[in-house]
């Protein structure tokens, strides 16, 4: 072992530490020193992420299911992986293992596995945190860990899905019952990681000579989308030859129904086809247009890429300590790779696809004034605008509203889909009351509810 407040040349710290570190715990014993002395030691910041891309040669290779992925960065030990602290790198860490272990090649920063970004959290909650340099006081460093196929191919796919979540909550949190409770983000997003691994690993047994495909798993995504952001101004491949992008976000809770929300559709010519004609798993697919939403393919739409982005929808343990490993459908995301691998398949040999914009959807969200205190079933593509979940004390638990009930009405203003429930919502002021109109096991009820 050696001494880490040494004064020791780049070269020399990292050449010691490929000699002397041979097991995951003591390099994770290392991670954890650097982190508390990080406020003295900011121009060893980059000899971090270098510990981070020193792989475990002497460690037995084995197959790994979507469940053991999950388990493992789902653990209380990863702290609930928030962008920047020694949680992070540990998942870094394994999920960079992994894309060893499956045979990926490094593309992240100079030959490897990793990206580093960096950044100054905004005081204002309303803008977005800057790209920075390590120097700056506050500064926070975030990773992305990124694997390829090459298959000296004229056009690449990327796969991505987030892997960075809220930590012991903070801003972003939901639940209000103690702040200090772990995060784990089984479903958001160790999901998406795990189904992106398993398709690494099934794309590099097939050897496809028609497409390269770039693994990336995001860092920073809950706090503004910014590694996604990131790697999308800073490539470390040629995007204007990237085929398509697809995302996973929240694929963890396939539902009894298979309802699998699928968002981008409509930016590629191509993809309303291919998804239908690649459905053998039995899915309904609820689809959606736009290429703009709360997640990182949003950043490769905007750099005019046609996206696909896959989530089997809300529940009542989103961003709260309850989203954890034993909660999910293994069975339900093996059906959702499946699927995802029949519709790559199916575009191997579609070059680069024709990249359409589509209509904003978020733009035409109205502001409110007033909430009715529920969660929308956003996978429901029934009429109405159905419930999935029902906030504490709020108006329609006040009028008896329960999870499950479709809302077809508000006052005069039918709501035959969730763009006119909003629209009608935007219309009442704090204080008024109105007749909601609504579905109950077939049934149509009313109830007076006050905002």
């Amino acid at each position: 072992m050696f001494d880490i407040s040494a004064e020791v040349s780049f070269t020399s710290f990292l050449q010691l530490a490929k000699t002397e570190i041979n097991t995951r715990a003591i390099r994770i014993l290392i991670f954890k020193v650097v982190l508390r002395k990080n406020n003295d030691m900011r121009g060893y910041v980059t000899l971090l992420i270098a510990l981070v891309v020193i792989s475990c040669k002497n460690e037995p290779i084995k197959t790994v299911s979507m469940k053991e992925d999950v388990v493992a960065l789902a653990d209380d030990a990863m702290g609930g992986r928030q962008t920047g602290t020694e949680g992070e790198l540990m998942a870094a860490k394994y999920i960079e293992d992994r894309m060893v272990a499956i045979g990926l090649e490094p593309k992240g920063d100079a030959g490897v596995y990793t990206q580093a970004f960096t950044f100054k959290k905004s005081s204002n909650p309303h803008e977005q945190a800057e790209f920075t340099n390590l120097t700056e006081d506050g500064a926070v460093t975030g990773v992305n860990v990124i694997g390829y196929i090459n298959n000296n191919a004229e056009n690449t796919v990327v796969i991505g899905a987030h892997y960075d979540h809220l930590g012991t909550g903070g801003e972003g949190s939901l639940y209000r019952d103690d702040d200090t409770s772990i995060h784990n983000g089984a479903d958001d997003n160790a999901s998406g990681v795990a189904i992106l691994l398993a398709l690494a690993k099934t794309l590099k047994a097939e050897q496809s000579a028609n497409s390269n495909y770039l693994f990336i798993a995001f860092s920073g995504e809950e706090i503004g989308l910014l590694g996604s952001n990131y790697f999308v101004k800073n490539p470390t491949i040629d995007t204007k030859k990237v085929s398509y992008m697809i995302n996973m976000d929240m694929v963890g809770r396939l539902n009894e129904e298979k309802v699998v929300a699928v968002y981008g559709v409509g930016t590629s010519p191509r993809f309303k086809q291919t998804l239908f004609a690649n459905n053998d798993q039995g899915l309904s697919i609820s689809e959606h247009e736009s290429g703009v939403g709360p997640s990182d393919h949003t950043s490769f739409y905007l750099a005019d890429i046609p996206v696909l982005h896959f989530f089997t929808g809300q529940h009542s343990d989103y961003h709260k300590p309850g989203d954890d490993s034993d909660k999910l459908n293994y069975e339900g995301m093996e059906k959702i790779s499946a699927y995802i691998l029949n519709i790559v398949s199916d575009l191997d040999g579609a070059g680069k696809l024709a990249f359409r914009k589509t209509k904003n959807e978020s733009e035409e969200v109205p502001a409110f004034k007033v909430a009715l205190g529920v969660v929308p079933d956003y996978l429901y593509s029934g009429e109405g605008m159905r419930i999935d979940g029902v906030s504490e004390e709020k108006a329609a638990q006040k009028a008896g509203m329960q999870k499950g009930d479709t809302v077809i009405k508000l006052g005069d203003l039918d709501t035959p889909d969730m763009m006119s429930y909003m629209k009608a919502l935007a219309t009442f002021d704090v204080g008024q009351s109105t007749i909601v109109t609504f579905k109950r096991d077939g049934e149509i009820n009313t109830v007076k509810v006050t905002f």
